[in-house]
């Protein structure tokens, strides 16, 4: 296969894990933001990553969520073949919407077009999983599989891959990051082992109860179904204002929400755009109050996933 001219430009976008009550098994794909990668065909079996930003890379592909996932691909290639890959990184790392999923997911999407699509998308998830692992230690798909399959999606079982494409009503997303990091391997270290089985009990029927509001467009359960009686707790300890914040989204009329991933980041879901700008501005007030910078979006969910822009 020659690489003559062999180039493509995507847009991965960010997305929001667990939806408060679904660690690790749920996640929705964004609009904005979105980080822009260039993936170049190569004449020999090789994976070069590098930043258009000057921000700082591991050197070696094994270590970088775009770089780990290519290497798995090219083992299932038979092609002397490999890739380099240019990353305009506009998800901050540690925000907590899914930037090391963006990498990972951009790199094998791109990666597959420049291979006649050859890959399934969920075969694109399963080497994706690579950079997450290398990111916080741990093969989860949350984050990866929205950010491939677009939309609302369950991960019903990581071994083995089984991926639920869930439809949903149409939502706004408002998310604000306040600009401190939350490593996703310390947000995991902090969580308990065990939990109560009463706590369990409730929190299986949100996960019920949020998946069926997705899949019966009822805005109501989707909001009553956004409670987290075992993460949540825990991690919120990390973000500064938090539970001041939901209180005061809830009360300008968000349906629910909570931490977007590990964190720090929170997203909350509404119905119609004007309260979600209302959610906006209650973040961006609670914020400025507490004297800690922070950037906001108000999206949507983002049906498509990666895109191809060019190539």
């Amino acid at each position: 296969m020659s690489s003559d001219n062999k180039k493509v430009k995507v847009a991965a976008p960010a997305t929001v894990a667990n939806l408060v009550c679904g660690f690790d098994i749920l996640g929705l794909c964004l609009h904005d933001p979105y980080d822009i990668m260039e993936v170049e065909l190569l004449n020999e079996k090789k994976v070069i990553v590098k930043s258009a930003d000057g921000y700082p890379l591991p050197e070696d592909p094994a270590l970088n969520t775009a770089g780990a996932p290519l290497l798995e691909m090219l083992k299932e290639v038979e092609d002397n073949i490999g890739f380099s890959v240019l990353i305009h990184k506009r998800i901050k790392p540690g925000s907590g919407v899914g930037s090391s999923a963006a990498s990972a997911a951009g790199a094998v999407v791109a990666a597959n077009h420049l291979l006649g699509n050859r890959f399934t998308k969920h075969q694109l998830v399963q080497f994706a999983m690579f950079g997450e692992k290398v990111a916080s230690g741990v093969k989860h798909a949350d984050n990866v599989t929205p950010c491939i399959f677009g939309g609302v999606t369950l991960i019903r079982s990581i071994f083995p891959l089984d991926i639920v494409p869930l439809s949903s009503p149409p939502l706004y997303v408002t998310v604000v990051h306040p600009q401190i990091e939350v490593r996703t391997a310390d947000a995991r270290a902090i969580l308990k082992q065990q939990v109560l089985l009463k706590d369990a009990i409730k929190q299986w029927g949100n996960i019920a109860g949020l998946v069926a509001g997705f899949l019966k467009n009822d805005y109501d359960l989707i909001g009553r179904s956004l409670e987290d009686y075992l993460v949540e707790p825990v991690r919120s300890i990390l973000i500064p204002g938090f539970d001041d914040l939901k209180k005061a989204c809830k009360a300008a009329g968000a349906l629910g929400g909570g931490i977007s991933g590990s964190g720090p980041s929170i997203f909350m879901l509404s119905k119609e755009q004007q309260t979600a700008l209302e959610v906006e501005q209650v973040m961006k007030d609670c914020y400025t109050q507490l004297g800690v910078d922070f950037h906001t979006y108000v999206t949507t969910i983002n049906t498509e996933g990666v895109k191809i822009l060019e190539g």
